[in-house]
């Protein structure tokens, strides 16, 4: 096997500064080297050892996304893309671009050596920029995981000087890469706490220490008996009610009668439920994420009982906007999204396979029946004129798409409808594929987009289907959709 570089290139010429700079680099190696660093011998070869290929990390990784929490695995993924990013950096362009030796072994005892010594350059440390770039990716989703993890990707980086195959500054060099790949990943993915809503407006809402007067309706199909009990061990005086799916909208009534402050655990389609439950009573929200999507809690920053028990025990509350739909005799609202045309068939479609063969499963299943079909495109009349529709989608504020991250709302009081259409024509898949890669802020001739307080829509074909929040109706004739300004006011953990 050969060095990926070739060290037998001539050194350059002499330079006082670097000169002496690298002399103080190879006198601190050798401090180090003749120190003796109690404990250390049966744990830093080993551990220098397994961090080889991202192995440690891979496994801290998964290690952090046990946890199931949302943070934690967004911070395991960050943490990992960020070491991706300091391995690419470092193996094209920084081993390659400064020709180091490795430091001479004479000085460091043989117990510390590793049994097999590298043979790339020595500038910058490889292991130090994947630690660091993986601690800190972690650190800025997650402080309290990133706290978990700096001092092993600190130990991994020391153990590069203390088993002798690097030099202090090349671990020193390798760290601040690996910092600044964590924050070049941040700036493409921001984090939760760069993109979360204003904490605006406030609210006034009941402040309960205990949780005595919050009634909180579960939904059991969710699976989120876990986070139920969190929330129970943080508030030990709300009354929690789990039941069934069907019986969520009677047990919320019930609920709404006796409490000071309505909550709900569960998908997107029960928080609507409670939702419509609490306008009409004129009751504060408390929302605890408990269904696979959570959109209305993440985007108000609730994602799990510890914050929204704070949020509670404090009284911290924001007011938010509500959409309206009415479409004949059926009307609703929507907290998250509203959509006619190819969307809601494949909800459709998914919810017909999903006990069958799965839930991922028959979302593909789903995609591939419906885009195969020859339908005939959505006919609406919009603003008096008939347009042709694969899809038109309308969000409950606006969705906005920052670097390379997936959209979500900065603002849930807005006052805005979001509208975005692919229009009718040939080859719908390759229509919604490509608007769906293209962003939301595409101006391609396959999708359009607006935003309105409120929309009129004439001429729906009978058995139209509609989703809202996870529910698929059927709609025909005229439908309106309009903002319901700041209607809700919402438990969120303020900063």
């Amino acid at each position: 096997m050969s060095p990926d570089v070739d060290l037998t290139v001539p050194k350059p010429g002499r330079h006082a500064l670097r000169d002496r700079l690298l002399a103080l680099d190879s006198r601190l190696f050798e401090v180090a080297a003749e120190r003796n660093w109690p404990f250390a011998e049966p744990v830093l070869p080993r551990l220098s050892r397994s961090a080889n290929h991202g192995v440690l990390w891979f496994a801290a990784a998964a290690a952090v996304a046990a946890s199931r929490t949302p943070r934690a695995r967004r911070a395991a993924a960050r943490g990992l893309a960020s070491l991706s990013l300091a391995s690419l950096t470092i193996n094209t362009l920084g081993k390659r671009s400064v020709r180091r030796p490795r430091p001479r072994l004479d000085p460091v005892p043989a117990a510390r050596q590793l049994k097999r010594q590298p043979i790339t350059t020595s500038f910058p440390s490889g292991h130090a920029a994947s630690a660091a770039a993986f601690a800190a990716g972690v650190a800025l989703e997650s402080p309290g995981w990133g706290a978990v993890v700096a001092p092993v990707a600190f130990s991994v980086a020391m153990s590069r000087v203390y088993t002798g195959v690097h030099f202090p500054s090349d671990v020193l060099a390798g760290a601040a890469l690996g910092v600044g790949a964590a924050f070049a990943v941040r700036a493409l993915v921001p984090t939760r706490t760069q993109t979360g809503p204003p904490p605006r407006p406030l609210a006034k809402a009941p402040a309960l220490p205990g949780g005595e007067g919050l009634v909180v309706v579960a939904n059991r199909a969710s699976g989120s008996s876990d986070r139920v009990q969190a929330l129970r061990d943080e508030l030990p005086d709300a009354e929690l009610v789990e039941c069934e799916p069907a019986d969520v909208k009677a047990e919320l009534e019930k609920a709404a009668v006796r409490a000071r402050a309505l909550g709900v655990c569960g998908g997107d389609g029960t928080v609507n439920a409670a939702a419509a439950t609490a306008l009409r009573h004129g009751l504060p929200l408390a929302v605890l994420p408990g269904g696979t999507l959570n959109h209305f809690a993440y985007d108000l920053s609730v994602e799990d009982g510890r914050g929204l028990a704070r949020a509670v025990r404090e009284g911290a509350a924001v007011r938010v906007d509500v959409g309206r739909f009415t479409a004949g005799e059926r009307r609703g609202i929507f907290l998250n999204t509203l959509s006619l045309g190819v969307y809601p068939e494949l909800v459709r479609e998914r919810e017909l396979w999903a006990h069958r063969i799965g839930s991922w499963p028959a979302e593909v299943l789903a995609a591939v029946r419906v885009l195969r079909t020859d339908r005939h495109p959505l006919k609406v009349e919009l603003r008096g004129e008939t347009h042709p529709l694969w899809l038109l989608f309308v969000g409950n504020c606006h969705y906005r798409r920052m670097g390379l991250a997936p959209g979500r709302r900065t603002d849930l009081a807005d006052g805005q409808l979001d509208v975005r259409v692919v229009h009718g024509g040939r080859h719908p898949a390759l229509r919604l594929l490509s608007a769906a890669l293209a962003g939301p802020l595409t101006r391609s001739p396959a999708h359009a987009e607006a935003r309105v307080r409120r929309l009129s829509l004439t001429g729906i074909a009978a058995g139209t289907p509609l989703a809202y929040d996870g529910e698929v109706i059927d709609v025909s004739g005229e439908m309106t959709v309009e903002k319901l300004p700041e209607a809700l006011t919402v438990y969120r953990p303020l900063p």
